[in-house]
């Protein structure tokens, strides 16, 4: 029986090909699967997999309507040379963890695991469905979503993509990777305002039902990149299931053994992909949530009050600088015992109030979770004490987890082995951590592509080539827009 998904909204339902067109659903709700699948190969078969093999074994499960020839010919696209190691995802142990580093693609962030493959859905999703229109990817990035999508999506025939961002929101070299990328169907976008700024804006593009129209009369259909595509979310639940099959295949952990997982958290997919893994059966024990100054989710798991009323606060872990989670409310739709009614009065309350609380009931179903934060000092301190004590070089979003498991551990006496998402690579972000390392780099003339250099010679890694491409890169875009011009520059460049 095929595997549907429904809104978190109403009963609209949609085959899997047909939510990943979609990117959302027309009521303004996320697609979720109806059901949670279980795993059908025990952890112990899947040790002995590749990552692809084992990207199949998980994705078939959800995508229901993609043939087994059109999924793995997906996987085979996606996970190939653009990625630098074999393993794809590899685990380095340090300090007694495990960090599951997923920056081994193509622009060296945690995005590049669901992003490569994203582009081959889609395609393979509209031939499905006899899709004439051309597809318009619109994104609203907080730093890294933007450079991956355009790199999946650059000159893929039939799709358009353009991508907005906080023009002072991210780090240097993330907007050099945004405003050097290439593709003649690529359109780059800096906002004034934030990130929740621009996701608004995105969102508001994909609700206007006029609009919708005026598009297809032009032969054009929206759809998105980011986490709320069910089509970026399925391909992250893979990466946990490597991660606990490979730690077994090594004899890390016995058969049946739970770790828990840490996850540096802003829009909530990446941690909801391992909530995932675990009702499927994985043996996950606690989901760490990591925040940093920004801390919505943290109040959130602590008082069951979700509140964006509050002062926007830039840091060092950019991407994790968001007061709206999107991917929350298909959490919220499974706590709230699948209630699409009660899922989007909260949503309502949260667009006109900026606030929601959910029941007491639903708290009591969150208990898989811990909430933490960490702050801009304890970021620093993390990335240093860990490099001082273990040669290993983490970024920041990486430390405010690292550092968020550190206190959980203190507070619980929790020993369970655990592993840590480790979401970029510290030459993303290079300034912050040689900074962390040694403050006097932050009085340094050094420009960001040169800090890179001593990045590398001190954590003795070579510098990627995501990094070295960019030192003789042209700058190709150089729009910028307020908030309130979203639609004009679409209009602009779509030629409406």
């Amino acid at each position: 029986m095929g595997l549907l998904y429904k809104s978190t909204r109403s009963s609209r339902t949609a085959a899997a090909s047909e939510a990943i067109l979609k990117g959302l659903s027309e009521d303004g709700g996320l697609f979720v699967p109806e059901r949670i699948p279980a795993l059908d190969k025990t952890p112990r078969e899947l040790g002995k997999m590749s990552y692809r093999e084992v990207a199949y074994e998980v994705m078939k499960l959800y995508l229901t309507d993609f043939t087994e020839e059109e999924l793995k010919s997906c996987i085979a696209g996606a996970y190939d040379e653009k990625f630098d190691t074999e393993a794809v995802a590899p685990l380095v142990e340090a300090e007694g963890v495990w960090f599951l580093e997923l920056f081994h693609g193509k622009t060296i962030a945690f995005k590049d695991m669901a992003l490569s493959i994203l582009p081959y859905l889609m395609i393979t999703a509209a031939k499905k469905n006899h899709v004439e229109k051309e597809i318009v990817i619109l994104t609203a990035t907080s730093g890294d979503t933007g450079k991956a999508a355009m790199a999946g999506f650059a000159d893929v025939p039939g799709t358009k993509i353009i991508v907005f961002y906080p023009k002072n929101g991210v780090s240097s070299i993330q907007e050099r990777q945004m405003v050097t990328q290439k593709g003649g169907n690529v359109k780059v976008v800096g906002i004034h305002g934030n990130f929740d700024d621009a996701q608004t804006g995105v969102k508001k593009l994909f609700s206007d039902r006029e609009l919708e129209q005026e598009l297809a009369r032009a032969g054009y259909q929206f759809s998105s990149a980011n986490s709320i595509n069910i089509g970026r979310l399925v391909p992250q639940i893979v990466y946990y299931v490597y991660a606990y099959a490979r730690l077994l295949s090594e004899g890390r952990i016995g058969d049946g053994e739970q770790i828990n997982v840490t996850v540096p958290t802003g829009n909530f997919g990446n941690i909801l992909a391992a909530y995932y893994a675990k009702q499927m059966g994985l043996p996950i024990g606690k989901l760490i949530c990591a925040s940093n100054e920004n801390r919505v989710l943290f109040d959130f798991f602590s008082t069951g009050e979700y509140d964006k009323n509050r002062e926007f606060i830039l840091t060092s872990s950019p991407s994790m600088d968001i007061l709206i989670s999107s991917n929350l409310e298909r959490l919220i739709y499974h706590i709230s015992g699948d209630d699409a009614e009660t899922t989007a009065r909260l949503m309502e309350q949260l667009s006109v109030k900026g606030h929601y609380e959910i029941t007491e009931e639903m708290r009591e179903r969150l208990s898989d979770f811990y909430g933490g934060y960490a702050g801009e000092q304890e970021t620093f301190e993390k990335i240093r004490s860990l490099y001082e004590d273990t040669g290993y070089v983490i970024d920041t979003h990486t430390a405010v987890a690292a550092s968020v498991y550190d206190r959980y551990r203190e507070e619980t006496g929790d020993r369970t082995p655990a592993v840590i998402a480790s979401t970029a690579s510290p030459f993303k972000f290079a300034r912050s951590v040689m900074t962390a390392i040694d403050p006097g780099y932050a009085e340094a003339d050094w420009d960001d592509l040169s800090l890179t250099d001593e990045l590398s010679r001190i954590a003795n890694v070579e510098v990627p080539e995501a990094v070295k491409e960019l030192r003789s890169a042209p700058v190709l875009h150089t729009t910028e827009c307020e908030k309130d011009e979203m639609e004009a520059v679409v209009r602009q460049f779509l030629k409406l």
